[in-house]
């Protein structure tokens, strides 16, 4: 199966469009707009297209080998300071790629987390996956959990969460904690407003991201179990750090969005 969506005039029909809590999608000029005008951390607030909503998790769609490019641009940028400021930077999370919306039981088939994507998130998002890697900014990034690493790194990471509560020592635990989830990330360092183009090639055994025809990120493990595509835009911010803070919340902020020019999937 092959995608390629450039908006003009309308959506490919493979998308659900899902919008909540004052989230809005339009086309404008052959580019899909999503934006909100405000968000309220009391309510939740999404504007995004997807092709799993309606679907069990044993059905979704993409699996290795393909290749995925999107065209886009944020209304902000994103600062690579821990800053709750809510007039410079992007608020909330964003992104496109693919996912399989892990502790969820949709279609009785719970799963850890996997993914395959561009992610965005900002203060107070802190999920620290990776050692040496902020746990927000914009970024390239795959997580793979496995049942297999759970088994064998819960413990571990279990009593290096406790050394670094007691040491303020945290780089075993980050350690532990990356060997967990799986996760490989990069920061991408361009300026989020301006149009860049985002591909990454999902093959069985790696994963391999550009931005504008530039490498940033290449792994050597990737996702096995088939996921769905999103493009988003929300309010939500998560906390997962190797001390063993674990929450989820929503923030507030002012208008945003992010604009899609194209989305191209192909299937290798």
């Amino acid at each position: 199966m092959n995608i390629f969506d450039h908006f003009n005039p309308t959506y490919h029909p493979h998308w659900t469009q899902v919008t909540t809590g004052g989230g809005k999608l339009e086309i404008i000029d052959s580019a899909l707009k999503m934006s909100f005008a405000s968000a309220n951390w009391k309510t939740y607030t999404d504007a995004q297209i997807d092709d799993y909503t309606m679907l069990s998790k044993a059905d979704y769609l993409w699996n290795p080998p393909l290749r995925m490019a999107v065209r886009s641009r944020f209304s902000h940028s994103f600062s690579s300071k821990k800053t709750t400021s809510r007039n410079n930077t992007l608020r909330g999370t964003a992104g496109f790629g693919f996912w399989n919306r892990p502790f969820t039981m949709q279609g009785d088939f719970f799963t850890l987390p996997e993914a395959i994507w561009f992610l965005y998130s900002a203060p107070p998002s802190n999920m620290a996956l990776a050692q040496g890697i902020p746990g927000w900014g914009w970024k390239a990034q795959v997580v793979h959990t496995t049942f297999v690493n759970l088994v064998t790194n819960a413990i571990p990471l279990a009593l290096s969460i406790g050394y670094a509560k007691l040491s303020g020592n945290q780089s075993h635990a980050s350690r532990w904690l990356q060997r967990l989830s799986g996760a490989r990330e990069s920061l991408i360092q361009v300026d989020m407003t301006k149009w860049h183009t985002y591909t990454l090639e999902w093959k069985v055994k790696s994963a391999r991201f550009w931005v504008d025809n530039k490498e940033i990120l290449k792994v050597r493990h990737s996702p096995t179990r088939p996921l769905g595509f999103v493009a988003w835009l929300d309010n939500e911010y998560a906390v997962v750090t190797p001390t063993g803070e674990l929450r989820f919340g929503k923030t507030s902020s002012g208008p945003q969005w992010l604009e899609v020019d194209y989305i191209k999937i192909d299937q290798l």
